[in-house]
């Protein structure tokens, strides 16, 4: 008896969950969602990580010095190197926090510096409501961001400036520029704050100005490519052409280390890309082949303009244009389709060729490694494309809506307005900070090598050494 009536006190037990479970369900649901980390999005966020420290050193660095004359090979790979360690050690003083805690729309706070109160079992949010990953690693993976940024600048007046003069602009320009920059793009509450509309008003208002205004950008298109082109483009104009710029020649003194170093930036931008997602998910294989197709069909569509125009196809051409559709489908990855993938590699392949022969030489500045015409103009049709391959009726994913769970209704030219608000912030905050440091730098130290320290190369006169010996 005690059996029978323990076991019908047992089903009654279950028919009162099973009523009442939906609406327990439904109430907890709507009250928070449990933060969850998951090893597998851990796992490919470190790896991740490290592929953007390949893309840094070694790949820019062997992509840009195999680009100079021999003599200022090794200037090239030192200021490389050492950008890479110096925004390390400012990234964890002050940097994080700045970009990624609550501030105004233009700054964040000091509440994290030093990476105070950050554990391991701090965690940060994802793009999906209850996924997290540990903080330190989305530290550690925005860390590269903020290293490879400044370190795209100096492609653009390489070989005649002070190794002192670039140490201290990149400080000045990191703190001013990339930062302000990070945060108004990528700074948010983050999905579970978006639980109604009340809540992703309110949540809204404490992102950052260009996160505010729409603007899409997955990966870098304007806080990486188009703020360091446009500062690229500001130094060159301001410190003036190389000797000898349109005389004699100034060709690369190493094409293959320019391949090899092209080579290890696109394997290293499937870290930069896909793991800007932050999670290891379908979404991720989707930016995967996104990153892979525009930079193929980049790379095709450089070779062909310059087939075209100067007869013969080069390896730094294709090299160039690998990097162009790189740079190009960052800020999209995340929104386009394959076929729009393709679409804007084969646009910006032949749109930069153009800018670094056409435009160069038209406008007569010497962006020595083609800093602004690969990543100013690329991340510039990449940003506002972006608006354009985004929509689900090009094959694009549309743009989610938290409040809903579901993709939100597209409007193609109110995304393209959003994409111009932020490139034209960009430009002109970039701009502005980028000349004001030029100018201080100048009046401290000086910018510029003397002339006969340039004619004889960077390597012996800035650092005592060579890189190659006869």
């Amino acid at each position: 008896m005690k059996n029978r009536f323990s076991g019908l006190m047992s089903l009654a037990a279950l028919a009162l969950l099973m009523i009442c479970s939906p609406i327990l369900s439904a109430e907890e649901t709507a009250a928070a969602v449990v933060p969850t980390v998951n090893k597998g999005d851990t796992a490919w966020m470190i790896v991740a990580t490290v592929l953007v420290i390949l893309m840094v050193v070694p790949g820019l660095a062997l992509f840009y010095g195999g680009m100079v004359r021999a003599k200022n090979m090794l200037s090239v790979l030192m200021q490389i190197f050492v950008i890479f360690a110096m925004m390390a050690i400012l990234w964890a003083l002050y940097g994080y926090s700045i970009a990624f805690t609550e501030g105004n729309a233009f700054f964040g706070g000091f509440s994290k510096v030093f990476l105070k109160g950050i554990t391991p079992d701090s965690m940060a949010a994802t793009f999906s409501k209850g996924a997290y990953v540990p903080e330190f690693i989305y530290v550690a993976f925005q860390l590269t961001f903020a290293a490879i940024t400044p370190a795209l600048i100096i492609g653009a007046f390489a070989e005649r400036v002070k190794f002192s003069a670039v140490l201290l602009f990149m400080f000045i320009w990191f703190t001013f520029s990339y930062l302000p920059m990070a945060h108004m793009v990528w700074y948010w509450a983050g999905p579970d704050a978006y639980t109604d509309a009340k809540a992703a008003e309110a949540a809204g208002a404490t992102a950052g100005f260009i996160f505010q205004k729409g603007a899409l950008d997955f990966a870098g298109g304007t806080v990486v490519h188009i703020n360091a082109g446009i500062a690229g483009l500001i130094g060159c104009l301001m410190i003036g052409k190389r000797i000898g710029f349109g005389k004699e020649s100034l060709a690369p003194h190493s094409v293959t280390m320019t391949m090899i170093g092209a080579s290890l930036l696109w394997v290293g931008w499937f870290g930069f890309n896909v793991g800007s997602n932050l999670e290891a998910n379908g979404l991720a294989a989707l930016v995967f082949v996104n990153t892979l197709l525009a930079s193929a069909a980049a790379t095709l569509s450089w070779m062909a303009a310059e087939w075209l125009m100067r007869g013969k196809p080069s390896m730094l051409g294709g090299a160039s244009g690998a990097v162009a559709g790189l740079v190009a489908i960052t800020p999209a990855c995340g929104w386009a389709g394959p076929m729009g993938s393709i679409v804007l590699g084969l646009v910006v392949g032949a749109v930069c060729f153009w800018g670094v022969t056409g435009l160069k030489a038209k406008m007569g500045y010497d962006d020595s490694l083609d800093a602004f015409g690969v990543h100013g103009i690329g991340g510039i049709i990449g940003a506002i494309g972006t608006g354009i391959v985004a929509s689900p009726d090009l094959g694009g994913t549309g743009v989610w809506d938290y409040v809903a769970n579901g993709v939100g209704q597209f409007s193609m030219t109110t995304q393209v307005t959003s994409q111009l608000w932020g490139v034209g912030v960009c430009i002109v905050w970039t701009s502005i900070v980028s000349y004001l440091a030029f100018k201080l730098v100048d009046v401290v130290i000086g910018l510029r090598v003397p002339a006969e320290v340039e004619r004889e190369g960077l390597d012996i006169c800035e650092h005592g050494e060579s890189a190659y010996h006869s």
